[in-house]
């Protein structure tokens, strides 16, 4: 780190903090290593990208095994912006400072100020670590461990076949009939617990803190999110609801290559991870595993119903509840959910597909993207496409990216008619489309991208849908230059509008709408634009 930055740091920080610098990464690293030995802490690193030895990023990876709660940032030329949004998907830098970053008054000390105010929050403390025991072929402990991923959990899995997993289930005073069996930190045991159990003791929030607020968000995918960082962020008294993990579909997604800003791709997890906490970082609250079940209007309150009877209003509401993967229609499938087929990435798999032959259904990017990721860890990954070709329903690049990946392969005209086993996926049958001739062959893991369905089916008769499912906004309200029937105010539907005067809708769900993580974030930031034309009016 230079000397000027240094001199900067000691003149602010010095008084409450050592200060250390070293002129090189391997100096770095050995006077982090003496941190250690002494049995102190660090609060915030920053490495300067362009350092002896070794780079700035190379650095952070390695400083991050001695003082992983540490907070980091990045020091870069602008012409090593790259290095930055590299750093960011490597080593999850918190900031990225561009050279010169005086005065430092406005550009140094406000991201180091942010960093040690993270630290203080979390400080370094451990893990705390929840345990989840049960059987690998168990749908229900899929759910559990997959609701536990999604949404950002650290736990441990325990499998009732393993000595330790056993101990544990004789500790908990438990048999096989209870599993999956969840254990928090405190010790505390759930049996066959469901998402919103779950939610409440691993510290997600679960209970709204108000009865009222300006705006309800329905859905926590890219859209509501986006809705959600925009609605606080303007000074909307907000609250997101989510049924079970924000990030939706993109959250499940191994890799985004083509999202603006991250060209060298960012896992749905992580893009989700920051805006969950950009969103909390503005004042939102964000509610989890609680389902909505009806929406209705009640004078100029907007009201909905959770599924326990319970309820919370707003002035406005953007309806942002996104998409659900298809069912594959496909004898043995439905028996076999969570046992072998799984729908969306189901990132949790992943190391059980170690030497396995991985089989994803779906022509689009969700599954392009899918297969590159678990081509790391499977011996081969086929592709079964419907159609005749993945240039009718896949990005460019990531066609590219498939055919240098030896271990894929690409199956067109081709279904899977029917799955196979007892208590878990051994095999399916392909059929080829044109020939009609069948071919089954072994398979344990089959992961399934066909198309979505809105999740739309708890509104009531006064949100017009498309014939699909998908809900109607703006000018497609207008049918032959008519408003809606019940449409009570004296202008037409704004363009991201429902049916419903203040009820906006974002992402997916939207009929006609992008089908794109960049289009969602969009129209939810959009939604609360209009959200506030309303307002206006009011």
């Amino acid at each position: 780190m230079s000397r000027a930055v240094a001199r900067d740091l000691r003149r602010r920080y010095g008084r409450d903090f050592r200060v250390v610098r070293a002129d090189s990464g391997q100096d770095a690293l050995e006077a982090l290593r003496e941190i250690k030995l002494r049995g102190d802490t660090v609060a915030a690193m920053l490495a300067d990208y362009r350092m002896p030895q070794m780079d700035g990023i190379a650095f952070l990876e390695q400083a991050m095994d001695l003082f992983p709660h540490a907070r980091r940032a990045l020091l870069t030329a602008y012409a090593d912006t790259d290095a930055a949004i590299q750093a960011i998907n490597v080593v999850d830098v918190d900031h990225y400072l561009l050279k010169p970053w005086d005065p430092p008054e406005e550009k140094l000390y406000p991201v180091v100020d942010a960093l040690v105010e993270t630290w203080r929050a979390v400080g370094d403390r451990p893990v705390e670590e929840t345990k989840v025991i049960g059987h690998r072929w168990s749908a229900p402990t899929y759910e559990v461990r997959d609701f536990l991923a999604r949404n950002s959990v650290p736990y441990r899995w325990y499998s009732v076949d393993e000595p330790e997993g056993c101990r544990l289930l004789e500790a908990a005073g438990a048999g096989p009939e209870d599993i999956p069996i969840l254990i928090t930190p405190d010790g505390k045991v759930l049996r066959s617990p469901t998402g919103a159990e779950i939610a409440s003791v691993v510290g997600l929030s679960t209970e709204p803190a108000a009865e009222f607020y300006d705006l309800i968000v329905i859905g926590g995918g890219p859209a509501g999110l986006g809705a959600a960082v925009y609605g606080a962020s303007e000074g909307l008294r907000t609250v997101l609801v989510e049924r079970q993990a924000t990030g939706g579909q993109a959250g499940q997604s191994s890799r985004i290559e083509n999202y603006l800003g991250f060209p060298d791709g960012v896992s749905g997890s992580q893009l989700t991870e920051r805006a969950r906490r950009q969103a909390r970082k503005f004042g939102a609250e964000i509610l989890t595993a609680r389902d909505v079940v009806g929406l209705e209007a009640r004078g100029s309150a907007r009201v909905i119903t959770f599924s326990d009877g319970s309820e919370i209003a707003a002035h406005a509401v953007v309806l942002a509840s996104g998409v659900a993967y298809r069912s594959l229609e496909a004898s043995g499938c439905g028996d076999l959910t969570g046992r072998g087929v799984y729908y969306g990435s189901a990132s949790t798999e992943a190391q059980a597909c170690g030497g396995e032959d991985v089989y994803i259904v779906g022509g689009a990017n969700s599954a392009g993207q899918a297969a590159v990721f678990f081509s790391r860890h499977a011996r081969s990954v086929t592709l079964v496409v419907r159609g005749a070709s993945l240039e009718q329903s896949m990005s460019h690049y990531l066609i590219e990216q498939l055919r240098a990946i030896e271990n894929v392969h690409v199956r067109v005209g081709t279904s899977v008619v029917e799955a196979h086993g007892d208590d878990h996926l051994e095999a399916i049958t392909l059929c080829e489309r044109e020939s009609g001739k069948t071919e089954t062959v072994p398979c344990g893991h089959l992961f399934v991208f066909i198309g979505a369905a809105p999740y739309t089916d708890w509104l009531g008769e006064s949100i017009l849908r498309d014939e699909h499912g998908f809900v109607r906004t703006g000018p497609d309200l207008l049918a032959e230059g008519r408003r809606p029937a019940g449409w009570s105010l004296d202008r037409d539907p704004l363009y991201l509008e429902s049916s419903v005067p203040g009820v906006f809708v974002a992402g997916d769900v939207r009929s006609q709408s992008v089908k794109r993580v960049a289009s969602a974030v969009g129209e939810g930031a959009m939604a609360v634009t209009l959200v506030h034309r309303y307002l206006e009016e009011r």
